[in-house]
């Protein structure tokens, strides 16, 4: 099947939706199909962007630029994705998260719409309303339950779609082979290595980390992400030694990071926030889904994690990590030093993780999962 998967974000960048569009796109290529990602251009260095984010497969990256015109050039971008789906011939499917892209192509063939927050934005709710009218639209795809909750309360009209289904389809990682090799980190030999992957916005928990840097001089404290700017605010902040700031490295880097780390930290808060222009700076605490989480999985690491509603769709304390109040610096030390002192728990929890993992989550099983059947070929070429 041809696909042509519309996004919105630039590729490459150094967001995290740019990870998972590309690993979406990896995961259908996998599958048999003909994959042609519509992208802007990139707002990261990168001189190969396959490199870039480590894909196996080499499907087509398309990047059309948008417009700097207020309130226009989102449109003009989206009817040149359009018109360039149909020079090249119509594919058999549209997929993706770039709103504007999908109605204005809405027309041409079957269309999926995944989405990862529900968004407060007047003009994009109603964009969402006059997509989820198409008669083209086969399945709606959210990244959580809660989140697939919330749509429904704010759009009753998804229950009654005539030719449509709704799905929810967490984040994945890929499976990853035993063995490899970790990332000579520094700091003390032998000292306990607690990594920390991901971005450094508000709501993300550094606030824990540096307090239990302070708590635990002990270990060893490794964050890898984040923008030079935000780096640059949490280390102005932080007075602990062993804390050291990796700043944000490709996709294709960080195995060796994970490998590397004996305990592995996701705190987020009670309110978490994703980046400006990536949802608007909205606060999505109540359907975050991060990938971080499955990545960590996927490498059989012990996992601390904050006791949110929506992270307890995938998280299981005491079977596949331990989880704790968002916001108590006591019970997170508590958590590590249990683990700490407990390498057969973590192995334990990490061996869980990666088991459950390989069994539900991973996306060449989502890419088989969020596809709508059957799908009837437009046979049109150029």
């Amino acid at each position: 099947m041809r696909i042509a998967y519309l996004h919105s974000g630039s590729i490459p960048s150094v967001y995290a939706n740019g990870v998972h569009v590309m690993r979406m796109c990896d995961a259908f290529t996998d599958a048999g199909h003909e994959v042609v990602l519509y992208a802007p251009p990139g707002t990261a260095p990168a001189e190969d962007v396959h490199a870039y984010y480590g894909t196996r497969n080499r499907f087509e990256v398309r990047t059309v630029a948008q417009p700097r015109i207020p309130g226009l050039g989102v449109w003009i971008r989206a009817w040149r994705v359009r018109a360039d789906l149909r020079r090249r011939g119509v594919p058999d499917l549209l997929y993706g998260r770039d709103l504007r892209a999908l109605l204005a192509a809405s027309d041409l063939a079957p269309l999926v719409y995944e989405t990862h927050l529900l968004w407060r934005d007047r003009v994009v709710r109603g964009i969402e309303r006059l997509l989820f009218g198409r008669r083209n639209l086969r399945r709606v795809v959210f990244v959580s339950q809660a989140l697939a909750d919330d749509y429904r309360r704010a759009f009753p009209q998804l229950d009654s779609l005539p030719r449509a289904d709704l799905l929810t389809a967490h984040d994945c990682a890929d499976p990853v082979p035993d063995g490899g090799p970790p990332a000579g980190l520094p700091g003390r030999p032998g000292a306990l290595r607690i990594g920390y992957v991901g971005h450094l916005y508000p709501g993300r928990g550094m606030d824990i980390i540096l307090a239990l840097a302070g708590r635990l001089p002990e270990a060893e404290f490794h964050i890898v992400g984040g923008t030079a700017t935000d780096r640059e605010h949490w280390q102005s902040r932080c007075s602990q030694s062993n804390v050291r700031f990796h700043g944000h490295l490709p996709p294709a880097e960080l195995p060796p990071y994970y490998r590397a780390f004996d305990i592995v930290l996701a705190p987020y808060q009670r309110k978490v926030f994703c980046a400006e222009g990536v949802g608007g700076s909205g606060e999505i605490s109540r359907w975050v889904s991060p990938m971080k989480l499955f990545e960590y999985m996927s490498y059989g690491k012990a996992i601390i994690a904050s006791d949110l509603p929506v992270l307890r769709e995938v998280l299981d304390d005491g079977a596949n990590c331990l989880l704790c109040p968002p916001d108590s610096v006591d019970a997170w030390a508590d958590a590590v030093k249990r683990l700490a002192e407990d390498r057969t728990l973590r192995e334990a929890l990490g061996a869980e993780a990666r088991r459950r993992l390989h069994d539900r989550h991973t996306w060449r099983a989502r890419a088989d999962q969020v596809l709508p059947t059957p799908v009837e070929p437009t046979g049109k070429r150029p």
